[in-house]
């Protein structure tokens, strides 16, 4: 099995920053696509950035400019550094990794969520 942890999320006022972490460990043999998505209340969970293994990088329009995804694939783990945050920024973040196991499986995994609260 593989097990995601998060760390990083808080209270920050408007125009702050946070910076989220996510390591992985367990039974793991590569790494390929590494995420985050975020859920406000009330609605639906929504693509944040997606880092590849070789550092090819997605976001989504509402935060290029302000976050930066970035990974350490020695460390199995995902950043996203957040600057400029808005109260619209507000939400439960979940990093998600695509996982090839030692196991030769091929599978999503989720972490437990980290709440980000941008408020004055």
């Amino acid at each position: 099995q593989v097990q995601l942890v998060e760390s990083g999320g808080g209270l920050v006022q408007p125009g702050g920053s946070l910076r989220l972490s996510c390591a992985a460990s367990g039974s793991i043999s590569t790494i390929f696509e590494m995420g985050w998505y975020r859920q406000a209340p009330g609605k639906e969970r929504e693509l944040v950035a997606t880092i590849s293994r070789g550092g090819t990088t997605n976001y989504a329009d509402f935060v290029k400019g302000r976050f930066t995804i970035s990974r350490d694939n020695a460390k199995n783990t995902v950043y996203l550094q957040m600057n400029s945050l808005k109260p619209e920024d507000t939400a439960v973040y979940y990093c998600n990794f695509y996982v090839h196991t030692t196991s030769s499986e091929l599978s999503d995994y989720w972490g437990q969520g980290t709440q980000v609260t941008v408020s004055s």
